[in-house]
């Protein structure tokens, strides 16, 4: 056993919330963060910088792993760490410590200010437009620490994996089953006034389990993820979920090549979805390395579809009040009736494409693609074609669009499932598929920062044997 830990409570019932963390499991009190921002602000004000910027942060966590009833890891992680970044004129450097002390932090700001003077000038480099900072937040609700002990987070992995074993004399071996907690702090500020920062957790419950019939083995896994540890779905579910998963996929075929319809069940409808916010986010397009360039106002999705982002949803994993820069986040429209209503960009990439921040520095907020069907509902419409439960590789262009991935799930006939697939490939473009989108679940998979159900595509070409 390698030390590793994590925790929750017994088999078949809900985690308990934990009755609160003491401000000492941080590395350093939250005032502690403020003032190493502002001894950064101050100490790069006073070697040169026109202006300034900087990130404090601390972490912990701990994980605990068991695979077939026995402890495997236990794993805690207490970090800490600040990154600066200055501006000299159009000049930019960053640098980064994991030190507090007086000293390393004037090292660090010396450093990233001998890196500003050394490097070219860019009229887009510098901070957030002031007039964009955010001056007020709500709480998000986003902090929920699980006071759990280790032989707690131990009992809830052996619970999940033993649930998993339990649904088929088939499934005969175990990748592990995991308890995992985990808590945030930061306070980013800079030379314009703006200083912000709050406490955000997030926790696990996983497994993973191997089944064998007739010499052919076949594993697939669940998880359940959540702000809170009350949201988590219960340790006898998740190892369910993930043992029933394992079992149907047994006795697999492949399938001739051919043409037909795919349905993406929701977790690989929301891998499509993070390929289209990569289309439309300011790296890509101001490189022009995007299949989707000057598309604002284009039809880029059938017209049936909407995504909206919403980075105010309580306990959601990609709320936020303001981006990495401190701009404002607010509610929006991102695609209606599958026309482009706005891309993702933050200070520098708005910059260089002429447009203002949309508050999307570090990225994408909760993205909710609204649906109207079940998946049973999804799989009778479609008739006849391939169910995708699983993609590997990275085939996708991010320039032209053409997706080719490998991929396994389930043939559908009459409507229902008519067996298991697997050793096939997926192929299309995304531009394509974008519009040849039929119709979007209603069960969307809250589990992470995109918000979609599953999603069925008019025609795809399926290559197998």
């Amino acid at each position: 056993m390698t030390v590793s830990a994590q925790a929750t409570t017994a088999s078949d019932t809900k985690p308990p919330t934990g009755s609160g963390i003491s401000e000492s499991r941080f590395p350093v009190p939250t005032p502690t963060l403020e003032r190493v921002a502002a001894a950064v602000l101050d100490a790069a004000r006073a070697g040169g910088a026109t202006s300034a910027e900087t990130e404090v942060s601390q972490a912990v966590g701990q994980s605990v792993t068991v695979r077939k009833g026995e402890v495997e890891t236990i794993a805690y992680n207490r970090d800490k760490g600040v990154g600066v970044t200055v501006y000299v004129g159009a000049r930019r450097g960053h640098a980064s410590t994991a030190d507090f002390s007086d000293g390393a932090i004037r090292a660090t700001v010396d450093k990233a200010l001998a890196i500003a003077r050394y490097t070219a000038e860019d009229p887009c480099a510098g901070l957030a437009d002031p007039e964009r900072l955010a001056h007020a937040w709500p709480d998000l609700d986003l902090y929920h620490p699980w006071d759990l002990s280790v032989d707690d987070a131990i009992e809830i992995a052996q619970a999940t994996e033993a649930a998993a074993l339990a649904v088929d004399a088939r499934i005969s071996n175990s990748e592990g089953a995991s308890a995992s907690r985990g808590e945030s702090e930061f306070v980013y500020a800079n030379s314009l006034g703006f200083r912000g920062g709050y406490r955000s957790s997030r926790h696990h419950i996983d497994c993973a389990v191997v089944g064998e019939d007739g010499g052919a083995m076949q594993r697939d896994y669940w998880y359940s993820a959540a702000r809170a540890p009350e949201d988590l779905l219960p340790p006898a579910e998740v190892g369910r979920i993930a043992g029933e998963r394992t079992a149907r996929r047994l006795n697999a075929r492949q399938l001739g090549t051919l043409e037909c319809p795919v349905l993406f069940e929701a977790p690989e409808a929301g891998d499509l979805l993070g390929s289209f916010v990569h289309a439309v986010s300011g790296g890509s397009l101001y490189r022009k390395s995007s299949f989707l360039l000057d598309s604002l106002g284009q039809q880029v999705f059938a017209p049936h579809v909407d995504i909206r982002e919403e980075p105010h949803l309580l306990r959601a994993r990609g709320s936020a009040p303001f981006d990495n820069e401190g701009v404002a986040t607010a509610r929006r429209d991102v695609v209606v009736n599958g026309v482009l209503q706005g891309y993702f960009l933050g200070s520098y990439s708005a910059r260089k494409l002429g447009l203002r921040s949309t508050g999307n520095a570090g990225g994408a907020h909760n993205l909710v693609v609204p649906g109207t069907e079940d998946l049973p509902a999804l799989m009778r419409r479609m008739g006849h074609g391939l169910l995708v439960t699983e993609q590997l590789g990275q085939g996708v262009n991010p320039v032209t669009g053409d997706y080719s991935r490998g991929a396994a799930g389930f043939w559908i006939e009459d409507g229902h499932i008519a067996y298991p697939v697997e050793e096939i490939t997926i192929a299309g473009n995304l531009k394509r598929m974008f519009m040849d989108i039929v119709a979007l679940g209603d069960d969307l998979d809250r589990r992470g920062s995109r918000h979609i159900g599953s999603m069925l595509v008019s025609s795809m070409t399926v290559a197998g044997s």
